[in-house]
């Protein structure tokens, strides 16, 4: 990521947090994440006991994607849309309100009895919209059109998170579960997208190596048979178990054909590179393993789901926020033994969820450890970069 700068702008040093949109929706994000798995975790226990908006499974499962996830790549794309087009990004007063706009939903959640339902939707479901607007207008005013994709994916998700809270009208847990995996399959064809422009470079320039070019006919293939992918997590058309099946293992094979000739293996001493390839090589193992819980029932689509949620997406995220803050800020793109550690944690978060019933008998216990470890992730990563995002710039 270019390092992005403002030769017209220095902020004062309280007001450095809201100078770029990376600041305070990586932090709080990160923080949130922390906060609503040990909910999560407390619930499912049984030490915690709340009435939350839509039910405890419905909001752990729309705050991992609708808040933590989109927060995450709103603060991105507002940031990189100013490296894109010279255009100063939102700050200040502006990027306080949508992120109050943001924390708002977060609270209204755990007051469903006293808030109107249509109030509380309303409000959360604004969000993806506004950052899609003020995403716009810049991209629009340069006639950069080849980002101008992002808009429409924003508004999808949008409509996306408006099923989710229809699901709870209708009282539909199948409309639930779809909605959650169209997002789920959404965020992994824009980090399909967002890692095929970028990885490339980011190995090159990590690694000291040559860089790997692209091939146009896999490329098409990759983002074809991944889109194809999230057009069949909406059911709009019922499809037999066997295509849907196809089309996920070739969307697999294709994500990993790529990313192997990424060169994962010269990476290896590199955390800041290594854990890129390791979420993306997890896009490839998720979307396999949907494609095999459609035809058996050795995989089950939790595991499937969960290795994009927590292997690809919460490793992939924690990777690139800890590049994009250090670079933003004009730091060394470069992280020591804690972010390393922290990589590791959420890597072990991943085998422990997806894959930890096989040795531990217990499934709450196999949950709680899995959320420490991203916990320890995390956690590392606020108490790391918590000065890094809320001082001025070096």
């Amino acid at each position: 990521m270019i390092n992005i700068s403002n030769p017209k702008s220095n902020p004062k040093p309280d007001m450095a947090f809201f100078e770029f949109a990376f600041r305070p929706f990586f932090l709080l994000a990160s923080l949130f994440s922390i906060f609503s798995l040990l909910v999560w975790n407390g619930i499912l226990t049984g030490n915690i006991a709340l009435n939350l908006y839509g039910g405890p499974l419905w909001w752990h499962m729309h705050e991992m994607l609708f808040a933590f996830v989109a927060a995450i790549i709103v603060g991105f794309l507002l940031t990189a849309v100013q490296n894109w087009t010279g255009v100063r990004g939102l700050h200040g007063k502006g990027l306080l309100l949508i992120v109050a706009l943001w924390l708002t939903a977060r609270v209204l959640f755990f007051f469903p009895n006293s808030l109107s339902h249509s109030l509380i939707a309303i409000v959360d479901i604004a969000f993806l919209p506004v950052a899609a607007i003020i995403l716009a207008y810049p991209i629009v005013s340069v006639k950069l059109w080849r980002n101008l994709l992002f808009i429409p994916i924003l508004l999808i998700m949008a409509a996306t998170n408006a099923m989710m809270h229809y699901s709870i009208i209708s009282q539909n847990l199948q409309l639930m579960g779809t909605a959650s995996s169209a997002m789920i399959l959404l965020v992994t064809l824009m980090m399909c997208i967002m890692g095929g422009r970028v990885f490339p470079m980011f190995t090159a320039n990590g690694t000291k190596t040559a860089r790997v070019m692209s091939i146009a006919w896999l490329e098409k293939l990759v983002i074809g048979s991944t889109l194809l992918a999230v057009l069949t997590s909406f059911n709009f058309i019922p499809l037999p178990s066997i295509l849907i099946a196809v089309i996920f293992f070739v969307a697999a094979s294709a994500n990993a054909l790529r990313v192997f000739r990424w060169k994962s293996w010269v990476t290896f001493k590199t955390p800041l590179v290594w854990s890129l390839h390791l979420s993306y090589w997890c896009i490839a193992i998720g979307l396999l393993m949907i494609g095999l819980s459609e035809i058996t029932a050795s995989v089950s689509h939790s595991q499937a789901i969960h290795t994009l949620t927590i292997g690809a997406m919460a490793s992939m995220i924690l990777a690139m926020i800890s590049r994009v803050s250090l670079g933003h800020t004009g730091r060394n793109m470069v992280v020591g033994k804690v972010m390393t550690m922290a990589f590791i944690a959420l890597i072990l978060a991943f085998i422990m969820r997806v894959f930890g019933s096989y040795w531990v008998a217990n499934y709450s216990h196999v949950i709680s450890i899995a959320i420490g470890f991203w916990v320890i992730g995390y956690g590392c990563f606020v108490a790391l970069y918590f000065p890094i995002l809320t001082k001025p710039r070096l």
